[in-house]
């Protein structure tokens, strides 16, 4: 039922009494819950397992304060051994391990250095306390020592071969040869594989640290080209407030301007690898290369970025010919959010207050999950290379010298295996994950419901400010935040809740369809599939119900499902409207969004590839640098997509008290419309053809 008028309505009401208090009460209950296992996992926990590597005895390596503070790389007596399957199931090598000062850098066998000079150097790779009173083989037999050094290289505070290639020939440091102790000698790419099976993300991990190089070294260029666009998107909101329609058309002008200019780019480039030797070899046949700069010198990857650039722009080109006399009514409804925002400015640092809160909600989670997973018991097991019956079994490191399992298993160790447990806390951390990971979703989700409702009550006390701005009330903002927390903290936990519960569910998804990727099952894969694309969609629907529900708790205080149900059947009373207005504005502001990243991307794509310098300082030296690029543009958008926030949530808030207005007056010297004449007249004109055009296609 459409809304009916009310002389005493006057906008938000300012009288109004607290709303969904047990879901307010659930929230409290759940966040001191979470408190109390951020506790327990403090108290459990050790970080140091994820920072330090950890040797067979689990001591970790360079943490200060203990006798490995000084040898914070881990050496593997024989890293081929780790190409076992038991990596797999227990996720460690079962070779000795120990804690070093550096990783070796020479070639040496046992055999040879026990009689050289070089023994000292040797030494400092055996296990601690070695003494050297045994014979080689006693010595060998033992793991007293490595039967042999190879050059090395520390990778993630471990030591690995450094495998090169010279001239087509694998090399480890100058040989292309290894010694296996046992005075046979072995070409190096049987070292080479076993190493990549002992490490099978090896190469992901060669990636992991080139792009962490890449960040250590770009970082403060990356921050310089995250404040330019914080600065663009600042200016841009500025110019919008005083220039709302002609920053609109300059806008879509420099959005096909930029566009253009990429397809150029991109045809340039192809026309250059003309004739150039494997340009035309085809992604296909490339296959996957983790150094991506590969891919730019194949002309087949420029015409893929062209053909791309040149569909969005043709799409661009012809939304903005059909929606022509729409964008006409958009930008009426921009200037009069321009004029809003600029009579609540502080507005826009609003969601600054958003991003701090979100911090916080992200690093307690991380934190937390850091701790739950570091919060097992060290496990030692009987690892062995033969036949032993007691290898697997949970051993004790002090006393398995003078066990019955060391003298039955003469070539037995007993070694870390493990992080892990039997209790019964140990037992549940995997469900203080889940919950952790629920919570995050539930208090972040609260965050962002709170922005909302805070900023829409602030535009919506402009809206029905029948004389603006006398009308307005002192702080506005302020005013709005305080009744959100005072009264609604319920409601925005309810919305939240039914969010954070569909999210959750989506990461169960996600981590079912991984464990099915390996099944070959298609009808499986087939009903994964249908059910992520399912909850996608209902989320997508959830926060476009939580958006208008907020707006109206923001106006009129009532509970969630009122608002939510009443937000509905406006909309739903003025389908036509929505799609003339709300989405076409969305899409100016996405444009906008395109306008700063691509702008943004373009002067850092060719900063990071020398092809301009600033002053006298030049882009760093990169491994990938694609690495800040990318950084640079997906954080350009984050930024501008918090201040086009705050117009888009002003935007849905004075359409829908525009389409409350409509039902509640009718202009008249008694009933008068809230609305601006400016915006009431180009709204009603463009409401009233759609009307009619929507009568005749009936």
């Amino acid at each position: 039922t459409p809304q009916k008028y009310d002389p005493t309505f006057k906008g938000p009401i300012y009288h109004r009494g607290c709303t969904d208090i047990i879901c307010c009460v659930f929230l409290l209950l759940a966040i001191v819950g979470y408190v109390a296992v951020g506790i327990i996992a403090w108290t459990h926990g050790d970080p140091r397992k994820v920072i330090y590597p950890t040797d067979s005895r689990g001591e970790f390596c360079g943490q200060k304060g203990t006798k490995n503070a000084n040898k914070p790389f881990l050496f593997y007596f024989n890293i081929v051994k780790c190409a076992s399957p038991l990596v797999l199931l227990e996720f460690q090598c079962p070779t000795p391990q120990i804690c070093v000062e550096k990783c070796p850098d020479r070639y040496l066998t046992y055999l040879n250095a026990h009689t050289s000079q070089d023994f000292e150097y040797y030494k400092q790779f055996c296990v601690p306390g070695f003494q050297s009173n045994k014979g080689v083989a006693e010595v060998l037999r033992d793991g007293d020592c490595p039967a042999v050094l190879i050059p090395s290289k520390p990778l993630a505070r471990r030591c690995f071969p450094a495998i090169h290639a010279h001239k087509g020939v694998l090399m480890v440091g100058n040989e292309t040869t290894y010694e296996d102790g046992h005075g046979s000698r072995k070409n190096v790419t049987e070292l080479v594989e076993g190493a990549k099976k002992a490490n099978g993300v090896l190469e992901a991990r060669q990636l992991a640290m080139r792009i962490f190089e890449d960040y250590t070294v770009s970082w403060y260029w990356i921050v310089i080209g995250l404040v330019i666009a914080m600065l663009m998107s600042l200016l841009f909101i500025v110019l919008l407030r005083f220039l709302a329609g002609v920053m609109v058309w300059v806008m879509i002008i420099m959005v096909i301007l930029v566009l253009g200019y990429g397809i150029f780019h991109c045809y340039m480039e192809y026309m250059r690898l003309r004739g150039e030797a494997g340009s035309d070899i085809s992604l296909v046949d490339l296959g996957f290369q983790t150094d991506l700069r590969v891919y730019l010198h194949l002309r087949q990857t420029w015409m893929a970025f062209m053909v791309i650039l040149s569909i969005l722009e043709v799409v661009i080109i012809l939304l903005l010919i059909f929606l022509r006399k729409r964008i006409l009514i958009a930008i009426a409804l921009i200037k009069e959010a321009s004029r809003a925002v600029g009579y609540v400015m502080c507005s826009l640092l609003y969601p600054l207050v958003t991003f701090l809160l979100l911090c916080l909600c992200i690093a307690y989670w991380a934190s937390t999950a850091v701790f739950l997973s570091t919060s097992n018991e060290a496990v030692y097991k009987i690892f062995d290379d033969g036949t032993c019956q007691f290898a697997g079994k949970t051993c004790n490191p002090e006393t398995f010298a003078s066990s019955n399992e060391s003298r039955l298993c003469p070539g037995a160790h007993c070694q870390f295996a493990f992080y892990g447990g039997e209790s019964g806390y140990h037992r549940a951390l995997l469900g203080l994950q889940i919950f952790n990971a629920f919570m995050f979703f539930w208090l972040a989700n609260f965050v962002l419901a709170l922005g909302q409702v805070t900023l829409a009550g602030a535009f919506a006390s402009y809206y029905w400010a029948l004389h603006k701005p006398d009308d307005l009330p002192a702080f506005p903002l302020f005013s709005a935040f305080g009744r959100a927390l005072r009264y609604h903290t319920g409601s925005l936990a309810f919305g939240a809740l039914i969010l954070a519960i569909v999210q959750i569910i989506r990461v169960m998804l996600e981590y079912l369809d991984q464990r099915l990727k390996a099944a070959e099952n298609k009808f499986a894969k087939f009903l994964m599939t249908c059910l992520k694309c399912c909850f996608w969609c209902l989320e997508k629907f959830i926060r476009f119900l939580n958006r208008n529900a907020y707006i109206m708790i923001a106006i009129y205080g009532t509970n969630f499902c009122t608002s939510a149900r009443n937000a509905f059947f406006l909309l739903m009373r003025n389908i036509i409207r929505v799609a003339v207005l709300d989405k076409v504005t969305d899409f100016l502001f996405l444009l906008g969004k395109l306008l700063i990243v691509g702008s943004v991307g373009i002067l850092a794509f060719f900063f990071f590839t020398h092809r301009i310098r600033i002053v006298q300082d030049t882009a760093p030296p990169l491994n990938y640098y694609w690495v800040p690029i990318l950084t640079v543009i997906i954080g350009s958008y984050l930024i501008a997509h918090g201040f086009f926030s705050v117009y888009g949530m002003c935007v849905d808030t004075l359409f829908l008290c525009f389409c409350e207005d409509l039902e509640r007056n009718d202009g008249s010297q008694e009933r008068p419309y809230f609305m601006s004449p400016e915006l009431r007249d180009i709204l009603l004109k463009g409401s009233a053809e759609e009307g009619k055009r929507a009568e005749v296609e009936e």
